[in-house]
């Protein structure tokens, strides 16, 4: 079985309560429950949530060597981070980006991505899909490099 790892951000703890017309009702845990069903026998899925950027850099460094990918909604970081993108470079494991809304409908400071660049893929716009469409590229892929 592949290990994936799911890696928020900044306020995704807030899922279901902060501004639900935008980023749904239901909490992240809810959907995780259903990503675990519906990729049982392919994915382990760990999940990991911090709204401190260090904890998020050390994540991506405990497993960026061991594991088989990695999903990642960095939050406001995506915009600002150098430090999580040269975090990414430095490691081995595929990520792919991944945002419950379209940035580029949103704010002006939304449209850039410090992290894009280092990353394999970004999937955005599509709501909580945008996280099952990443797990299925890996469940999909043998090798994600």
């Amino acid at each position: 079985m592949k290990k994936i790892l799911i890696l928020n951000g900044p306020n995704l703890n807030l899922l279901g309560k902060r501004e639900p017309e935008i980023y749904g009702y239901d909490t992240f845990e809810n959907h995780l429950q259903s990503f675990r069903q519906e990729f049982e026998n392919i994915l382990q899925i760990e999940y990991y949530q911090s709204n401190v950027e260090g904890y998020l850099i050390d994540k991506l460094h405990s497993v960026g060597f061991s594991y088989d990918g990695i999903v990642l909604n960095a939050g406001a970081y995506t915009h600002t981070s150098i430090a999580i993108a040269d975090a990414i470079a430095a490691i081995q494991t595929p990520v792919i980006e991944v945002h419950i809304s379209n940035v580029h409908a949103r704010e002006s400071f939304r449209h850039h991505s410090a992290i894009s660049r280092v990353c394999k893929g970004v999937i955005l716009g599509l709501g909580i899909e945008s996280y099952r469409l990443a797990l299925l590229y890996f469940a999909r892929n043998r090798q994600n490099l």
